[in-house]
């Protein structure tokens, strides 16, 4: 008599509906902060200082973040730029030794720093500074 093998039959569950809300377009944003913020507009006060010298450049951004502290302003730098360096070749003889050459080079040194948000206090304070001479010194409001 044969033998007859039961085969065993797979159960299929039907999957889990997963509730599936929509962003309301409307509706904040949840952004982990407590409340809405409002954003003010953040001014900005760039100031660029450009010497011959790093350590005359040194003293003056010194004195610069020192005055802004001295009012409570954020200060952000000094950011160094790179050193943009002019190289100029002149001929040590003008007639018979022409190969002979020297090469004399400037270097300009310069920073950037920021005061975000700054008071007339800061302002007024930062144009009555008086800076050792070589320093050259633009001041922006973004």
């Amino acid at each position: 008599m044969p033998t007859r093998t039961l085969k065993k039959e797979k159960v299929v569950k039907a999957p889990k509906k997963v509730a599936v809300t929509k962003a309301n377009p409307t509706s904040p944003k949840k952004t982990g902060l407590r409340g809405a913020r409002k954003e003010e507009p953040i001014s900005r006060l760039r100031i660029r200082i450009r010497a011959y010298e790093y350590k005359i450049l040194d003293l003056s951004v010194k004195q610069i973040i020192d005055t802004a502290l001295r009012y409570d302003a954020k200060v952000v730098g000094p950011i160094p730029l790179p050193t943009e360096i002019k190289k100029y070749t002149v001929n040590r003889s003008p007639f018979i030794y022409k190969n002979a050459r020297e090469q004399f080079e400037m270097r300009v040194h310069k920073r950037v720093i920021d005061v975000i948000n700054p008071s007339p206090k800061v302002m007024e304070a930062l144009t009555n500074l008086s800076l050792p001479s070589g320093v050259n010194i633009d001041v922006k409001i973004m």
